[in-house]
């Protein structure tokens, strides 16, 4: 079982109306709801792509979190460990660039992710878990995740982080550079984008020095490169495709990589530094393959296996 802890929250993606060009009456662009978050994203990615996973968080009980709580159950996730609050879902506005970049704006005061709580005891045969984005940012939830993580680390769980930069929700850049540090010696798997990579202000060899068996940095469509804690490095290219928008990318190579490490039977610290080139190269080359569906449809909507193989 692999866990993914994080926060689910409701993106309103620009839409094109026929003869609108995307701008509503108002004059405003037309804004379309769509089921996120970078760990719901993972979550719903692992579950197409096959693997046994749980998703845990706080979710409110408005329809919002419904619609999410369906799309979790369609892709099979368990959802037992999904806490329930009367606080509203937050909300992500996006902007999308020429080139398909997405950028978001946060509106999360008060709401029900914010006051996630420890739980007492995760699935038995837990495997590996997967943290980041915002709930490692916005407090109080920050710091219960943070506690999920060490302890789940110091009793054997593969860990996977993603930090998933969001500087308009990082109050103190310097505190959060600090915090992501102490994070490593906790963390099996860093993966980060190369642009989180700088504005972080640290290097893979680093990093991994810190803590992690390996660190994977995605750059975009020139494809991704792991970096391991022996010094060794390799690279695959990004796989071409029409890009509509990068929405859910970052959190399909997680689910991605997890997938492919579980089936190397890799999902451990031990395990990870055993692999060879040969080894990542497949790992790697897969979670690209995963990511170019993504990136080739609107939205969030990672791909299912089949789609990957085809």
């Amino acid at each position: 079982m692999i866990v993914v802890a994080g926060e689910a929250l409701i993106d309103l993606v620009p839409v094109s109306q026929e003869g609108g060009g995307g701008v509503g009456d108002s004059g405003l662009p037309a804004l379309a709801p769509r089921l996120g978050g970078g760990p719901f994203n993972t979550a719903v990615a692992l579950g197409r792509l096959g693997s046994p996973v749980a998703f845990c968080s706080r979710l409110s009980r408005d329809p919002y979190a419904e619609a999410l709580l369906d799309g979790l159950r369609d892709a099979r996730v368990d959802v037992s460990y999904v806490q329930r609050g009367e606080e509203p879902s937050t909300l992500a506005v996006a902007s999308i660039g020429t080139d398909g970049s997405a950028g978001f704006a946060f509106y999360a005061g008060g709401t029900a992710d914010r006051l996630f709580a420890v739980p007492e005891r995760l699935p038995e045969d837990t495997r590996a878990m997967t943290f980041g984005t915002c709930s490692l940012v916005l407090e109080p939830g920050a710091s219960a995740y943070e506690e999920l993580m060490r302890r789940e680390a110091e009793r054997g769980v593969f860990t996977l982080l993603d930090p998933n930069i969001r500087t308009s929700i990082i109050q103190d850049a310097d505190a959060y550079r600090a915090r992501f540090r102490s994070w490593l010696a906790h963390t099996g798997l860093l993966k980060l984008s190369v642009e989180d990579a700088e504005w972080l202000g640290g290097s893979p060899r680093e990093w991994a020095a810190a803590g992690p068996a390996a660190v994977v940095v995605t750059r975009g469509g020139d494809g991704l490169t792991v970096v391991t804690r022996d010094g060794a490095e390799y690279s695959v290219p990004g796989t071409k495709v029409d890009v509509v928008d990068t929405i859910g990318a970052g959190d399909t190579v997680n689910a991605a990589l997890l997938h492919r490490l579980a089936d190397h039977d890799a999902l451990s610290k031990k395990a990870v530094a055993a692999l060879g080139r040969e080894d990542w190269l497949d790992i790697l080359g897969f979670a690209a393959r995963a990511a170019a569906v993504t990136c080739s449809r609107p939205g969030a909507e990672p791909p299912y296996a089949h789609e990957i193989e085809n």
